[in-house]
């Protein structure tokens, strides 16, 4: 009884958007943000340097990237519904949870406006605010309040720790942010596209992203990693650990990704990372990275399989020393920026977003009388 004869579950490499903001190229391992290679700008650019890259098309002049940082440092604090709804909130809420419900409040003066760059700010601003707040107040401890004479990642830290960190952890929190800032059309940024051409606003789009996000299939991956290791316990009793589980069908976390058919560059910048930053799980992550390849490559040797980005992800941000319930929340820090990128690229050039399904259900039938059904 269908009409549609074209399903492809997933949407799988269906093109549901023209982008100018990131582009994917899995076949040769590539992640472009507006023209310019991940590689050219994990180490060397500021997670502002990039926001402003995402928003506006190109980098920022030296007076550009000032008057943003300003921005970001003015718009760090709380609204006193976002305050109250944060202490409301029980201490072993998860912390995604947390932040969708605390943005939701926070943007509520904003519910009605159209999306703009100063919104975004305004968004991307608050996210460290709300994850350092409850962090805080689930170690008893007294909220500490942004500082403006830090940068956005130096500032992320001090709120969670009541202290600065060194330059090399800053470094490695900047870096982090910058290469998970966007990433093409993957969940997340597709359910915030999808509300943002029903003419939402730009905090609805952002909720519904962090919803998104939450799920295990996209941002959970990397504590999952660091969960896995732990069973393994040491390189040498990774290959009989992993092959064992491979028979009782458990999942490599870390492997695998929809578009990548090579290793994901942002990968590759992460891992040397890790070397420097977290030699014991860099050694015992390498053997289980190799063996993991393989034992992928003996399953289905006709479809390639690599690390992906939360594979050492998750060393980088234990090296860090975030707790690992904040892994996929410090995901949801970078990613607002690609995030709202792709609210204001769609709110430019709106048509709603309204695919087809295909009918699967029973035939045409009439419905019986109730006297009739028993």
């Amino acid at each position: 009884m269908s009409t549609n004869t074209s399903y492809v579950p997933g949407l799988e490499g269906i093109v549901a958007s023209q982008t100018a903001i990131s582009m994917v190229d899995g076949a040769n391992g590539r992640l472009v943000y507006q023209g310019y290679v991940i590689a050219d700008l994990a180490e060397e650019m500021s997670f502002e340097e990039v926001a402003f890259l995402l928003w506006e098309g190109r980098l920022p002049t030296r007076a550009e990237l000032e008057a943003l940082s300003l921005e970001l440092a003015a718009n760090r604090s709380l609204t006193q519904a976002a305050n109250i709804t944060l202490d409301a909130l029980p201490s072993d809420t998860d912390p995604m949870d947390v932040l969708r419900s605390v943005v939701s409040v926070q943007g509520v003066e904003h519910r009605l406006a159209k999306p703009t760059i100063p919104l975004a700010i305004h968004a991307a601003a608050s996210f460290p605010t709300i994850l350092a707040m409850f962090h805080r107040r689930q170690l008893g401890l007294e909220p500490i309040q942004p500082r403006r004479d830090l940068g956005h990642a130096a500032n992320y830290l001090y709120m969670l720790n009541g202290k600065e960190s060194s330059p090399e952890i800053v470094r490695a929190l900047n870096t982090y942010l910058v290469l998970l800032a966007d990433h093409g059309m993957n969940a997340s940024t597709f359910a915030a596209r999808v509300i943002a051409s029903t003419e939402s606003d730009l905090i609805s789009a952002l909720v519904g992203a962090i919803g998104a996000l939450k799920g295990p299939a996209h941002g959970g991956a990397p504590a999952a990693v660091i969960e896995q290791l732990e069973l393994i316990g040491t390189a040498d009793k990774a290959e009989q650990w992993m092959r064992d589980a491979r028979k009782r069908k458990v999942k490599f976390m870390g492997f695998g990704h929809r578009i990548y058919r090579v290793y994901d560059p942002r990968a590759k910048i992460l891992k040397e990372m890790c070397r420097r930053m977290n030699p014991k799980f860099y050694d015992l992550a390498t053997r289980v990275e190799e063996v993991a390849l393989q034992i992928l490559h003996e399953e289905h040797p006709e479809r390639p399989q690599s690390t992906n980005v939360e594979f050492y992800s998750a060393g980088v941000l234990q090296a860090i020393g975030l707790p690992r319930e904040f892994f996929t929340p410090t995901f949801a820090v970078s990613r607002v920026a690609g995030w709202s990128a792709h609210v204001l690229e769609q709110s430019a050039n709106n048509r709603i977003i309204r695919p087809q399904s295909e009918y699967v259900g029973p035939e045409l039938r009439k419905p019986a009388p109730l006297a009739e059904r028993g």
